[in-house]
């Protein structure tokens, strides 16, 4: 695989903090009424990070026509650059955002969403500063301060980032997204035994979802117990589920070199920084 590791668990971090920030539902929202009727906005039969490639090109091909038709809405925007992103496209993605940030300058959730684009192009000071103004300090939103985390993992920030974990935890206990991507953070320098406890915490959480199983595989398969990773990465999914994930898994424990590193710096004393702890 070409991707390094490190890159690898950044995309999965960055990809928990977006499901977490998808706030309108393509069937429509309450708060959006007056600006769409009912159903004008294509539905999807499942969610966007259980699809399979064939399945994420069509429902980005719907979301496309009707943000043509209508690029101003904020539900079709923010879906539709979620889709792209889900695609690879995360130029299009941000090109999207820019335009419905534009027509919306004041709406919380379409702020948030131009920071997850702009994260996701590289542009992290730029996607701090965004979600940075989509917060309000009388009610802060968990998953703006997560999503933070997660930009400033990609920036390298490692004390940063968990410290917005845990502020997140602080507004919402034991959220499952949040323990997870703060597994990751720890993943992302090599200290994988901390990693797994968080993982493990969020994997208990009765609204912990597949993905955070997922990563909890992940790590697992990276300390060297793949039969362990394999049953944990086929819980709750279909056969060609499971089956794709349990390849991903190998994939990942083929490159020897890369995570015998992270093993070996894991062993580290001092590897850690300490803070391990909600």
């Amino acid at each position: 695989m070409p991707a390094s590791l490190t890159t690898i668990f950044t995309n999965r971090i960055l990809q928990g903090a977006a499901a977490s920030l998808i706030v309108l539902a393509l069937a429509g929202c309450s708060t959006t009424k007056d600006r769409m009727t009912t159903g004008s906005v294509p539905k999807l039969t499942k969610p966007v990070e259980e699809m399979d490639a064939t399945e994420l090109r069509s429902a980005t091909d719907r979301l496309g026509q009707a943000y043509e038709k209508n690029p101003r809405d904020p539900v079709t925007g923010v879906n539709y650059a979620n889709l792209l992103r889900m695609n690879g496209r995360d130029t299009q993605a941000l090109a999207v955002m820019q335009q419905v940030a534009i027509a919306n300058p004041g709406d919380r959730n379409v702020l948030a969403a131009y920071g997850k684009a702009q994260a996701a192009a590289g542009q992290f000071q730029q996607a701090l500063d965004t979600i940075g103004r989509a917060q309000t300090p009388d009610r802060p939103d968990w998953k703006l301060i997560s999503a933070q985390g997660a930009i400033l993992d990609q920036m390298g920030r490692a004390s940063d980032a968990r410290q917005r974990y845990r502020d997140a935890l602080d507004i919402q206990p034991n959220e499952p997204s949040i323990l997870s991507n703060l597994g990751m953070s720890y993943v992302l320098t090599g200290d994988l035994r901390t990693a797994e406890t968080y993982l493990r915490s969020a994997a208990s959480q009765p609204t912990a979802d597949s993905r955070v199983r997922q990563n909890l595989a992940l790590v697992v398969g990276l300390q060297g117990r793949f039969p362990e990773a394999e049953q944990i990465a086929r819980r709750e999914l279909s056969p060609q589920q499971a089956d794709a994930n349990v390849a991903y898994l190998r994939g990942m424990l083929s490159q020897q070199n890369s995570w015998q590193k992270l093993a070996a710096k894991d062993k580290t004393p001092g590897a850690a920084d300490g803070s391990n702890t909600n």
